[in-house]
């Protein structure tokens, strides 16, 4: 594969451009909204919230806390599911095929959202939870790519790249619906105009179109190997991670990495996940139930645009600042920046004013955390033609901690009753990133 060929990086930059619309819409603004609507008890004369309890599977829960789980639940499948696949994908050396399967998958699954039920949720959280394994699935292989497509120098910029197109194409998508949504309102007696859950296929429908331009230019094979014995392919993908631990072992620096990546990240995916729920729960809207209900939804939105927008020069911005003093120091100043996030919110964000702040805190440093956690990590890769499976190991380590993240923020909400006190398991997350990372300080640059 030509490394830094212009059009091969293009087609795989844009496929964030596809696929940002899940985590945007899905599972970060209108999705979080619309399940909370529907799943809230309300008093039929004043609109007053009664209760954010839900059953599910025979037990009661609070509604967020049961989104947490599922999720949870469905990152535990891409963990014991990837580590097969990526081993057979490395193999045959066929990755972009199952970068496809996963695309589909997800698409598909977002437009079965559109028939959510409330009165039958254990079924309604079936398509999330494969959307979910859709979208976090088809990362495996779409990460791998990187280092086969971009030398060392240019993965910051291409990394970066792909999450400000991915930031503003489902920024762009956002915009299309909440005009549907609030200009072209839903009449429930004519059944005219335009549902929030036609948003959920107007996700898939993007996701799946927009993906065809990736996979028309991304080369099918990425190697090539004689397949003379099939025998223990499905269990090859769990070889091969046991492989890339017993090399990562005799990586101290990798490996430190590593175990940063897994606590500060874990942080990062929890707050990106439930930080919509938190602010329909824990932010002091106006006083009138009706009012407040559209208020919060509208400000919600605003909020997450902010992000996104933000998100975009965010991710330039700590690319050139890696640039400047190096991935760790940069990636050290991210982290500091998010423990401040979770102290303020916890002892000062009580108004959506403040909320507003941290919207814009957030945004500038969720997509430069990421597109340098990367590059990073494709930086310190040994020479090999297996990255699926080193990728794969990633995507492990990434899931397991947003599946501790998501539990633990879900068990601390339910037990206290309130999601305020959560914060403070994600502030114990950033700071032992921090304390991991800070010696890889006086360690030779990654660059070099």
């Amino acid at each position: 594969m030509e490394i830094d060929n212009k059009k091969i990086i293009r087609a795989w930059t844009f496929y964030d451009w596809a696929n940002s619309v899940f985590p945007l819409v899905i599972t970060s603004a209108i999705f979080p909204n619309f399940y909370d609507a529907v799943t809230v008890t309300k008093d039929v004369v004043t609109g007053q919230i009664i209760s954010h309890k839900v059953f599910f599977l025979g037990f009661e829960f609070e509604n967020h806390t049961i989104y947490s789980f599922i999720y949870a639940f469905a990152l535990i499948i891409v963990v014991l599911l990837s580590p097969i696949l990526s081993g057979i994908a490395d193999y045959l050396g066929n990755k972009k095929l199952f970068l496809q399967f996963f695309c589909y998958l997800g698409s598909f699954s977002c437009m079965g959202l559109y028939f959510f039920d409330k009165n039958s949720l254990e079924l309604s959280f079936i398509p999330f939870i494969t959307a979910t394994i859709g979208f976090w699935g088809s990362l495996v292989y779409y990460n791998s790519y990187l280092p086969q497509i971009a030398s060392p120098e240019n993965q910051d910029k291409v990394s970066a790249r792909g999450f400000a197109l991915g930031y503003f194409g489902s920024s762009l998508l956002l915009i299309i619906c909440l005009i549907g949504i609030m200009v072209f309102k839903y009449d429930k007696i004519t059944h005219t105009g335009f549902e929030a859950k036609n948003s959920f296929l107007l996700v898939g429908l993007w996701w799946m179109i927009f993906a065809q331009y990736t996979f028309r230019h991304l080369p099918k094979k990425t190697h090539h190997h004689i397949i003379s014995n099939r025998d223990g392919l499905l269990s090859k993908g769990f070889k091969e991670l046991s492989k890339v631990y017993t090399q990562i072992k005799l990586m101290p620096n990798l490996k430190r990495f590593l175990m940063s990546y897994f606590f500060y990240n874990m942080g990062v995916q929890t707050i990106m996940v439930v930080a919509v729920l938190f602010a329909r729960n824990e932010i002091e809207w106006d006083k009138d139930p009706i009012i407040a209900e559209k208020t919060k939804t509208t400000a919600l939105i605003i909020s997450i645009l902010i992000i996104q927008f933000v998100g975009i020069a965010g991710s330039f911005l700590f690319s050139w600042m890696s640039r400047q003093i190096g991935n760790i120091k940069t990636l050290i100043v991210t982290i500091l920046i998010w423990i401040f996030i979770c102290v303020f919110t916890y002892g000062v964000v009580h108004t959506p004013s403040e909320f507003y702040i941290v919207a814009f805190l957030v945004g500038l440093v969720m997509g430069g955390v990421q597109a340098l956690s990367r590059s990073t990590y494709s930086k310190y890769l040994p020479e090999t033609e297996d990255h699926t499976s080193f990728f794969s190991f990633y995507d492990v380590i990434e899931k397991l901690g947003m599946i501790l993240g998501t539990i633990s923020f879900g068990l601390i909400s339910q037990i206290t009753g309130g999601m305020r006190n959560s914060i403070l398991s994600l502030i114990v997350f950033f700071i032992a990133g921090l304390l991991i990372i800070i010696p890889l300080i006086k360690t030779k640059k990654v660059e070099d």
